[in-house]
C-alpha cells in the first residue's frame, strides 16, 4: 500500500525546472519523484561526518600506505 503523500508547492528559477524536466525525461521519473529523492539524499546526510560519506572509498585505491614513511616522498618538502 502506497504511503499517503501531501502536496507541497515550491517556486523554482526557470532553468532549474527545465533541468528537473529534463532529467525526469532521461529516467524515466517523475519530477516529484526525483525531488523526493533529492530531499531523502540531503536528510540523510545531515549530521553525517566527512568519514562516514566516505566510507565506501576506503581501500579503493592502491599505493603506499603511508608516503610519509618515505624520505623519497619527502625529499623537498617544507622547503
Amino acid at each position: 500500500m502506497a504511503e499517503p503523500m501531501r502536496t507541497v508547492s515550491f517556486k523554482l528559477p526557470e532553468d532549474l525546472d527545465r533541468a528537473l524536466t529534463e532529467l525526469a525525461r532521461r529516467k524515466h521519473s517523475s519530477r516529484s519523484a526525483l525531488v523526493r529523492q533529492a530531499i531523502k539524499t540531503l536528510t540523510r546526510d545531515q549530521g553525517r561526518s566527512v568519514l562516514a560519506r566516505a566510507a565506501d572509498l576506503a581501500g579503493s585505491l592502491e599505493g603506499p600506505a603511508d608516503l610519509s614513511t618515505s624520505p623519497k616522498y619527502m625529499a623537498g618538502y617544507g622547503k
